[in-house]
Parts: structure tokens; C-alpha cells; sequence
């Protein structure tokens, strides 16, 4: 029996704490644990005893990259106990900042995080070196997106203007026309770089995964529609906790997701496009189609031409926004503070991010629950890697280690909102 142990100290290009253990004997891998020993936040216990319209900014608070979707979510759980419905120009001012959150989130990744993985470079400064000029197209559509939040939601990171029922100031016209030249810029930039991104080399692994997502009749999901799954799944946000659990696990801080009487899941990019792939508008079905995507992708590392169509969505939608925006009369809608049990999800560029809350008369929050999308994924984590060392099993270990890493990469993790730290450990037998 031979045993061999791999270090890697830290897999830069995603967030967080963790270690992953893989136990080979033979030509069989019999043990794959993706642990996240990052410390617990404890934001559902900050939550409690706050007044509900607290909620947007704090949980704001819980990730950098995408906050929207945790504010999104928190609001939508408290407009649905207190009857709010917010329509018209209100809601399509979520959208677009939405569109600000997908476009940011989703270029980092591709260019500055995941990227390198596929053209054999330690990261996006050597990577940029080669390919400077689509380093900087990158970074100017990143920029956009960033924009875009900053106009509406008050700031880049962890915007103060998303409130209960709306927001608590609107953009001007012509504030938001100032973003139509970046915008049109970064649509054809991005158009050219999902090309660039077709020319990678994708490790086969084709994965039969329930497909978990938001779905709207009439849109892409960002945010409202019901929950519905490749597997037959349509729920209504109220039905979620009593089919979806979370569940503590030996080996990791985070909590795994699992699909009541099914399993492991998969939220993210490819359950978005595999769900709703027909809502998507004209110009992204083509940039599919340009890059060889069928209606149905199973493959995880192609999810990153998956959010290059998507990215492609998210401007195009900004556009559309824009060009028919009035501003509204008032910044949200009014309403009065009921008792009551609330949920919400949205479309977190990494996947659904659920929340439920339950507020007393006052308006204070007496319980709270928030599902992320990356403990969601985290089983799914694990099978695909489980699969990926079983097929590679000819490789050297530090082969295998950089192909683990790239498996990884492929959901974006982000528990910090995910893994900073990865510690990998093969034991052949």
C-alpha cells in the first residue's frame, strides 16, 4: 500500500477556507470530502431581534460580489408578508441593478478567476502578460457592471439604496443614459471574448445533475417565479424548506443542501440556462449557438461559457431597461408592518439564494434562514470530483490536484460566502 499526501496552502481565485480528502484504493475512489473549515458568520443569529427592514443591509454584508441577491431576497421575503407588490418602473430598476450584479460577478470569474485554469496560467496578472487586451476588455465590462450597481444601489460593494418595498431614491433619466455607451461598448467586447473562451480545451464529464432553478412565464430569473427542478420539481417559495434541506455534515463548517428524498442538486449558471434556455432573448440564444452550446449542457466546466451567455443576457437586458426607463413618482411602495412568515429567492449569479423570515407585530425579526447557493451546491461538488479523479486516475498527483482545483472553480464557491484555502490530501491504496 502506497500513501501520498498533496499540499496545495492556498487555491487563490476563490474565497474562503477549505480542505479536500481523497482516498483512492486501487483503480477505485472510494472517499472524496470537499471540508470548509472557515469559521461560521452566525448571520441568521444577527438577524434576530432586528427590525425587519434591517435585513437588506445586513445581509448586504454577507458577500462582496454578489449582495444584491441577498438583499433581493430578504426584501421579497418581507414584501411577501407585508402584501407588497412592487411593479412598473420599480421593479424593472431591480432588474437592472441585478444586471449590474451578473455582469461584475460573472466577468471576474470567467477572466480574472477561471480563466487561467484553462490557458495554464498561476493567475490573471501572468495570464494578462500573453493576453493583455482581453485582461482589459474584462476589466472595463467589470466595470460597467460595477457602475450599474453603484448608480442604483448607492455603491459597489454592499449598496445602501435597496429598501423594503422599492428603494429610497431613484436614478435620474438621464444618470442612467450615461451607461448606455459602456454598456453597448462591453456587449460587443463580451461577444468577442466568449469566442476567445470557445477556443479553451473542456475536460469531459458529463454529469446527469437535477437541475435546480428560479422560472418565470415571462423572463430569464433574477428574482419571483416559482422553484422548479429538471427532475419535475414546481414549487412556490413557500413549499422550498419542506423539499430542500440543509444538513450538517463531519467534515465541513458549511451545511450541505440535498434534495429530500433525491440527493444532491445543482444551482448555478447551467441549471438557469437548462431551465429557462427558451426565455432567454434572441442575441444570447445566438451566443450560444456561436460557441457550440446546445439547449442542454451537462458539462461543469463548461459553465463558463454559460456565463458568458448570460453575461451577454445581463446586457442586453440593461440596454432594454434603460432605453424605456420614466422615472417613477415615488422610490417604493407604501405599506403597513404585519406579523407574519415571509420567503424569498433570487437568482445569486452562483445560483438560488433563499431566504425565510419570520417577524413579530413590531416588525422584528423572530427567526431567520438564509440557504446560499454554494452550501447548496457542495454535495454536487463532491460528486464531480469524485468522478473527475476516478476518470484521471493515469495522472500524476499534481496533475490531479490542478484539475481538482479547476473542478472547484467551476461553481465560483463562494462561502466566505467558499474556499481560500485548499489542502489536498490522496491517499492511494
Amino acid at each position: 500500500m502506497s500513501t501520498k499526501t498533496l499540499k496545495v496552502d492556498i487555491l487563490a481565485r476563490v474565497e474562503g477556507e477549505g480542505a479536500m480528502f481523497v482516498k483512492v484504493k486501487g483503480d477505485s475512489v472510494e472517499e472524496v470530502k470537499f471540508r470548509i473549515y472557515e469559521p461560521p458568520r452566525f448571520f441568521e443569529a444577527f438577524l434576530v431581534g432586528r427590525k425587519y427592514d434591517e435585513a437588506p443591509d445586513i445581509t448586504a454584508r454577507i458577500c462582496g460580489i454578489c449582495p444584491i441577491a441577498y438583499q433581493m431576497s430578504s426584501v421579497h421575503a418581507m414584501e411577501s408578508i407585508m402584501g407588497v407588490h412592487v411593479g412598473g418602473q420599480l421593479r424593472e430598476l431591480r432588474r437592472l441593478i441585478y444586471c449590474g450584479e451578473w455582469i461584475e460577478s460573472h466577468t471576474l470569474h470567467m477572466f480574472m478567476l477561471h480563466a487561467p485554469d484553462f490557458l495554464g496560467y498561476p493567475d490573471a496578472i501572468s495570464m494578462a502578460k500573453d493576453h493583455r487586451q482581453a485582461v482589459e476588455k474584462a476589466l472595463k465590462i467589470k466595470k460597467t457592471g460595477n457602475d450599474i450597481v453603484k448608480t442604483v444601489g448607492g455603491r459597489e460593494i454592499h449598496p445602501v439604496n435597496v429598501r423594503v418595498g422599492g428603494f429610497y431614491k431613484v436614478p435620474r433619466k438621464e444618470t442612467l443614459v450615461k451607461l448606455v455607451d459602456p454598456l453597448r461598448y462591453s456587449l460587443d467586447a463580451s461577444l468577442e471574448l466568449l469566442q476567445l473562451l470557445a477556443t479553451f480545451e473542456f475536460p469531459k464529464l458529463e454529469q446527469d445533475y437535477e437541475f435546480v432553478a428560479l422560472s418565470h412565464p415571462g423572463e430569464y430569473p433574477f428574482t419571483e417565479g416559482r422553484i422548479v427542478s429538471s427532475r419535475g420539481v414546481d414549487l412556490p417559495l413557500s413549499e422550498f424548506e419542506s423539499n430542500f434541506v440543509e444538513e450538517h455534515v463531519e467534515h465541513s463548517n458549511a451545511l450541505h443542501g440535498n434534495h429530500i428524498g433525491h440527493g444532491a442538486y445543482h444551482v448555478g449558471p447551467l441549471a438557469r440556462y437548462n431551465l429557462n434556455h427558451a426565455k432567454l432573448p434572441d442575441i444570447a440564444k445566438q451566443a450560444a449557438s456561436m460557441v457550440g452550446l446546445k439547449e442542454s449542457v451537462n458539462n461543469p466546466f463548461k459553465s463558463l461559457l454559460v456565463r458568458g451567455v448570460e453575461t451577454v443576457f445581463a446586457i442586453h437586458e440593461a440596454l432594454r431597461i434603460i432605453k424605456q426607463y420614466e422615472e417613477p413618482e415615488d422610490p417604493f411602495v407604501k405599506y403597513e408592518v404585519k406579523a407574519g412568515v415571509g420567503h424569498g429567492c433570487s437568482e445569486a449569479p452562483r445560483g438560488i439564494c433563499f431566504h425565510s423570515y419570520e417577524i413579530d407585530a413590531q416588525g422584528v425579526i423572530r427567526k431567520a434562514r438564509i440557504m446560499p447557493p454554494t452550501s447548496q451546491n457542495q454535495p454536487t461538488i463532491e460528486s464531480d470530483l469524485k468522478e473527475l479523479v476516478r476518470r484521471n486516475l493515469d495522472l500524476s498527483d499534481e496533475e490531479l490536484t490542478l484539475k481538482c482545483e479547476q473542478a472547484i472553480r467551476n461553481y465560483d464557491p463562494c462561502i466566505s460566502c467558499a474556499t481560500h484555502f485548499l489542502k489536498l490530501k490522496i491517499v492511494r491504496e
